[in-house]
């Protein structure tokens, strides 16, 4: 099993492209959420993600709904055994991110760069969201830099299992 990394509405391209190029280094799936800022075809996503942007396996969804439709969040009324975890990052939280429990398979969420993840989604999910202990009174880091962070820890929990 694979880790995912869920993009909701990216507003940055060369954050994306990044974002892309990690995701095809540690074999990872990209899911991002429209409506993103920018087209795929732009050059800065290209120059940012190189020529691994084609081999990427890289999903598309209209909104967060047909999102959750495709890859639904395990719940306590859930009759399904193999839905795999859901993990939200967000500054709006105190619970560091190293203290989940990822797994293979496991969907990492990241917000947009100028707004993070919705309320509403973070309230419903408030269990499993997760923040990146920060100094100094930084209010966020880029987003490339927080997907890894979290990517590689997840890759680091996983290889002690």
């Amino acid at each position: 099993m694979r880790f995912h990394i869920v993009l909701h509405q990216p507003r940055i391209p060369q954050n994306t492209g990044n974002i892309g190029r990690l995701c095809f280094a540690s074999n990872t799936i990209l899911h991002l959420i429209h409506p993103l800022g920018f087209s795929l075809a732009q050059k800065e996503l290209k120059r940012a993600g190189m020529d691994y942007w084609r081999d990427l396996e890289v999903y598309e969804y209209l909104n967060v709904e047909s999102f959750f439709k495709a890859h639904p969040i395990l719940d306590s009324t859930s009759k399904e055994t193999n839905l795999l975890p859901h993990f939200f990052l967000t500054t709006k939280t105190k619970v560091p991110y190293y203290t989940a429990s990822m797994q293979q398979g496991a969907y990492l969420h990241f917000g947009r760069e100028d707004a993070g993840l919705p309320q509403e989604l973070l309230s419903a999910n408030f269990k499993h969201c997760f923040t990146i202990p920060m100094q100094n009174n930084a209010r966020s880091l880029n987003l490339a830099t927080s997907v890894g962070i979290v990517l590689y820890e997840g890759i680091r929990q996983a290889t002690l299992c």
